[in-house]
This record gives C-alpha cells, structure tokens and sequence, in this order.
C-alpha cells in the first residue's frame, strides 16, 4: 500500500492552552498510539490534504524532527463542527508482524453485459474492511463485473484472498444488476466485444453511502 510523509513536531506541552495556540498557527494536534507509549506531536494541517480529503487509503510514515520515523495508519480524525477545520488527529502505530484493519476502496473493472442491455448498476459496497499485516494491504479490492448480467449479485465470498480476511459476511453483496423498464433479455450468452462501460456512480441512486 502507498504511504505518504507527514512530518511533525513533537509536543513539550499536550494543555488546552498549547494545543490551542497550535491550532491558531495553523497546525493539528496528533497522537500516534499502539507504541510503548502514546507520542504527542502536531503537524501542519496541509500535511493531511492528500490523507484526509481522498477515496483512496494510504499508510502513513510519521516524521518528527528529532529524526524518528513511524509507520501509521490513521485511526480518528475530529472536524471542527461549523468550519470543517481538522481539530486533532489519531494514529496507529504499525508493526510489520501485527495484522492491522483498514477499509479499503473497491475498485470495478470489467464491462456489465447486465448495464450494456439496460440493467441498473448498485454498487453495494464501495469500501471493504478487511484485517491483514501491513505489507500485505493492497491499494484497492479489485472486482471483475465483465460477467455481470441482469439479476446476478457479486459478494464477498466470491473475491475472497489469501493475503486478507475480510470483515464482512461472505454474502454480503458488493455490487449488482438489478433489471430497470428499459433492460432486455439478458438471459442469452452474446458476445460482449465491445460492451458499453460501467454505469456511472449518478446511475445509481439507490447505491449506499461509502462505507
């Protein structure tokens, strides 16, 4: 899995006062866990940019500047209520022997012959929880839909993966074709050389919120 550097400042002072002043330079007070003990350091908040405000998971390496470097996940993150503003930041400290949990993205690939013959796209479950060692957590769960008629559902226990456990039971679906007024016999086997692409998210209302 891809990281990305965040590089901080550890923290003489963890008090109201301090972690205020923090905030008002336009830095976020973090704790980063799972250690011998916790490590209280701040960071500036652009640093979280390319963590926070993206569908895609990433580790973390925690660079202070004493020269210490941790690998991380992150685990909580506070808003400020009304402006949005990171207020302060939880991390979790990896170890290459501890399995971890993460969610991580899923990505489709494939072209539904179900979508090219009218059906209607539900992407179930655009994020998966699944537990595994660090250096076995992909980038993203792929899910082949090149098969995907009208009426059929892909879940879990069909992408199931030696590297990962997932934590979801194995009929939870993660995507599927239901049939729409304008979808038409999908029951015959056709050639699919060719087939349209995928239904775009606005296709799908009825999709759930990304878990």
């Amino acid at each position: 899995m891809k990281s990305i550097t965040i590089k901080g400042s550890q923290r003489e002072s963890v008090g109201k006062v301090s972690t205020k002043a923090l905030r008002n330079a336009g830095k976020v007070p973090c704790v980063l866990y799972g250690g011998d003990k916790p490590v209280h350091f701040s960071a500036e908040e652009l640093a979280f940019k390319d963590l926070v405000y993206t569908p895609n998971a990433y580790t973390a390496v925690i660079e202070l500047e004493d020269g210490q470097k941790f690998d991380a996940v992150l685990q909580d993150i506070q808003f400020h209520p009304v402006t949005d503003k990171i207020l302060h930041v939880d991390f979790y400290q990896l170890f290459e022997d501890k399995p971890i949990t993460m969610s991580i993205p899923v990505r489709l690939e494939g072209n539904s012959p179900g979508v090219k013959n009218g059906g209607r796209l539900l992407f179930r479950k655009r994020k998966l929880s699944i537990r595994a060692l660090p250096g076995l957590l992909p980038d993203f769960i792929t899910v082949d839909i090149s098969k995907l008629r009208i009426g059929q559902t892909i879940a879990v226990e069909t992408i199931l993966n030696d590297d990962y456990t997932f934590l979801h039971p194995d009929s939870t679906a993660i995507v599927q074709v239901k049939a729409s007024r304008t979808s038409v016999d999908d029951s015959e086997d056709e050639d699919e050389e060719g087939a349209e692409g995928e239904a775009p998210a606005e296709d799908a209302p009825q999709a759930e919120a990304a878990e």
